[in-house]
Order: C-alpha cells, then sequence, then structure tokens
C-alpha cells in the first residue's frame, strides 16, 4: 500500500510508501483527507506522526498524470487542498517527519502541520514554477518569512534543513537513521498529555492564527488552473516528463 497507518502507544502513525518519490496522483490526494481525519478522531490517538519510506519525503504531485491529462489538475488541486485542510483540522496535534526533498504537496504537508522534525539530509523546495503550475506559498509562509518564499517562489530554489532550523521553521534536526526514532519520542511527549487538552489547544491555536492559510491556499489554486491554460503549463510539464528538463522561454 502506498500509504500505510499505525496506531500504537497514542501515536496515529501515517506513512508514505510510493516509489520512487513518493508523488501522489488525484486518487490518492482525495483518500488523505479522510485517513487523516479519521485518525485524529480516535479516542486512542493523542498525536499523529507523517513520516516517509524511500528516498524523500513527498515530491508532491505525480506530474506524469497532469503532463498526459491537464484536467486531471481539478482533482489534484481538491484532493491536496482537501488533505492539508484535514492536517491542519485534525483534532490532535500533527507532527511531520521529513528526510530528503520536500516538494510541491509535501511542502503543504509540512506547511499545515504543527511541528516539524527533520533529517539532517532534508531540504524544501517548491518548484511549481517550473512545473506549469501555482500553489504552496501560503503553506510555505506558516514556515519561512515573506521574502524567502518570494525569492523560493520566483526562483524554484530549495531551503536546507538548517537553514530552516535556523529561521525557525524546523524544531529538531537529527540523524537520518534517527529521525523515525526521534520523531516518535517527540510524538510521545504530546501523546503523553490530555486528549481533552491537546484537542482545545490545537483549537485554540488555530483561531489565533493571523492568516487564513486554507482560504489563501484556495486562492493560489485559482492561479494554478488559470496557468493550465496557458501554453507555457504543458510545454513546461512536458519537459519534465522528457528527462525532468526544464522548459525553455
Amino acid at each position: 500500500m502506498p500509504i500505510k497507518t499505525e496506531v500504537k502507544d497514542r501515536i496515529g502513525e501515517i506513512v508514505f510508501d510510493h516509489p520512487p518519490v513518493n508523488a501522489f496522483n488525484g486518487d490518492m490526494w482525495n483518500e488523505l483527507p479522510k485517513t487523516i481525519t479519521e485518525l485524529g478522531q480516535r479516542d486512542d490517538v493523542r498525536c499523529v506522526l507523517i513520516r516517509a519510506e524511500g528516498k524523500g519525503f513527498c515530491a508532491g504531485v505525480d506530474i506524469k498524470q497532469l503532463a498526459a491529462d491537464a484536467s486531471a489538475i481539478v482533482e489534484v488541486n481538491r484532493g491536496n487542498y482537501l488533505t492539508f485542510k484535514a492536517i491542519r483540522a485534525c483534532e490532535v496535534p500533527v507532527v511531520s517527519a521529513p528526510h530528503g526533498f520536500v516538494m510541491g504537496g509535501g511542502i503543504g504537508i509540512c506547511g499545515a502541520s504543527d511541528v516539524i522534525i527533520a533529517s539532517e539530509d532534508a531540504f524544501f523546495s517548491l518548484p511549481e514554477i517550473d512545473r506549469g503550475a501555482m500553489g504552496g506559498a501560503a503553506h510555505l509562509s506558516r514556515m519561512f518569512p515573506l521574502h524567502k518564499v518570494r525569492a523560493m517562489f520566483f526562483t524554484g530554489g530549495t531551503i536546507d534543513a538548517a537553514e530552516a532550523y535556523r529561521l525557525g521553521a524546523v524544531e529538531k534536526i537529527v540523524p537520518k537513521d534517527k529521525l523515525e526514532e526521534e520523531a516518535r519520542a517527540f510524538a510521545a511527549i504530546i501523546a503523553s498529555k490530555s486528549r481533552t487538552a491537546l484537542r482545545l489547544a490545537k483549537e485554540a491555536l488555530n483561531g489565533i492564527e493571523a492568516a487564513d492559510v486554507d482560504r489563501f491556499y484556495r486562492w493560489e489554486q485559482g492561479f494554478t488552473l488559470e496557468m493550465y491554460m496557458d501554453e507555457d503549463s504543458q510545454k513546461s510539464r512536458d519537459a519534465f516528463v522528457d528527462g525532468g528538463k526544464k522548459a525553455d522561454f
């Protein structure tokens, strides 16, 4: 199964295992919100932990699907929106434990989470501008300052784990081989608390945020649809599918 779940010691764990790069199609993105919500509603779960197997955490959407059928962006957009919203609205805190690449939809997952514990090799990237799409800046803005977000978005550049830690986006950086252990240990501290207290704290913290990340992200997605109507968008996707190239404009 590409997405596995397990409940142990009051921690509900979600594990991505979809080789080669944990890039999900529309159906998978639309399955995730239910998985996240149901785990968070369980009486025996006080913290949700999201991690991944393989080369990296999550490469976002399946560009090959979108290159073959541009209309699939509608369902992909909906699945992305509902997934990130489910993480932020989850009844209990959500801890993401990324390693390797955190790209596109992976940014949305981490940005919607409450805490990030990252491996030393983790890096965060929004290559949307090179893939003929928009979106992700709303959640990136929960992690990084405004001008860092803009520089990253316009260039399709990356921020490594050390810089993410320096900027306050990451709670802790650990060796890759210790990531699972350290993330579970942190989640266990949360899971030791009263479920009622955690639920109320999560709701209270969400309520005092200055920005409505869900609404802002939905706004961004409208520009993805607009971009998809331009020939440059298809050109970008075709170039990526053709050996991961960048289109020449």
